[in-house]
């Protein structure tokens, strides 16, 4: 953050950039954030000098600094008062360094500018595969999910909850089923504390689901229906419980080879071909079935995720 001191008087105002010099480096700073090495360009003086000069400007309360780094940038404050706004509008055009100084500055701000673009090209191609600060999926997910307008949702085979817990902060209410006591206590005591209060855990089998038919707008199987014993009658209950219009969504992995799957992870089908699921959702009634390949783990055993997405005709 920028650190500010107090503006002083006029007077002082006005001795202090009575030097030209320091005259140029307001005109500069009035509109960027510079650094002392970007003033040494610009101004072609040395580092010694534009500091002093920054230092003496600080002092009389005309600038601010912030750090970023190793460095700071350094910016003019907005003049409390008209006669500096105006000697300095007048500088601008007697001063004959004055448009010199300007081309400069676009120059240098050029650099920064080709900086950032000479790295983004090159991590060009493995930027998604890469650390970026602040990029995850579940930041994604949240800003996506303020698009969303508050439906009924159903999350089939939620687990302890994590997925249906963010849903709930934009869903008009939210109903969470599971095989597995544990989870669903888990996941009631996570809605507690958090104080998450359209959130509903129910026990029960994706394939014999505890929600009345045509009673929510969406369906989620979020990495959940390769533990069904029978997708088909999952998908089956998913079109039951739908509303006419309602739309359904599958997270899952492709169809893959690593059996230890079952023991590791009570997988009971080594995920699903594309086409396997267009035609599940199909014969279940939904219309617009579609199924592609989403994402893929770099990590062996490589899992690759399979999104699938049909909607329940209106009629």
């Amino acid at each position: 953050m920028y650190q500010n001191q107090p503006m002083p008087s006029i007077l002082k105002s006005l001795r202090v950039v009575a030097d030209p010099n320091r005259l140029r480096i307001l005109l500069l700073i009035q509109s960027e954030e510079l650094s002392v090495a970007e003033l040494q360009e610009i101004l072609v003086m040395g580092q010694s000098t534009i500091s002093t000069h920054l230092s003496q400007l600080r002092q009389a309360g005309l600038v601010q600094d912030r750090r970023t780094g190793k460095s700071s940038l350094y910016r003019m404050k907005s003049p409390a008062d008209g006669l500096l706004a105006g000697l300095l509008a007048q500088a601008r055009e007697e001063i004959p360094e004055a448009a010199r100084d300007q081309d400069a500055m676009r120059r240098v701000l050029k650099k920064r500018q080709d900086k950032m673009r000479t790295f983004f090209d090159s991590v060009a191609g493995r930027l998604g595969r890469d650390y970026v600060p602040g990029k995850s999926w579940k930041g994604l997910a949240e800003a996506l999910l303020q698009l969303m307008p508050p439906l009924v949702i159903a999350d089939l085979g939620a687990g302890e909850g994590a997925f249906a817990l963010l849903l709930a902060q934009r869903a008009a209410r939210v109903i969470a089923v599971d095989t597995s006591d544990k989870m669903i206590e888990v996941g009631r005591n996570q809605a507690q504390r958090l104080g998450i209060a359209n959130i509903e855990f129910r026990l029960g089998d994706m394939e014999e689901v505890p929600i009345d038919d045509d009673a929510v707008d969406l369906v989620f199987f979020s990495q959940s229906l390769h533990h069904a014993l029978h997708p088909d009658r999952a998908i089956h209950e998913a079109h039951r419980i739908l509303r006419p219009g309602g739309r359904l969504v599958i997270l899952d992995l492709l169809q893959h080879r690593f059996e230890e799957a079952r023991e590791l992870y009570a997988d009971e089908w080594l995920g699903f071909a594309e086409s396997e699921i267009e035609s599940m959702l199909t014969a279940a009634g939904f219309a617009n079935a579609h199924a592609s390949i989403v994402d893929k783990d770099p990590a062996a055993p490589q899992f690759q995720t399979l999104l699938a997405v049909a909607h329940k005709p209106a009629s």
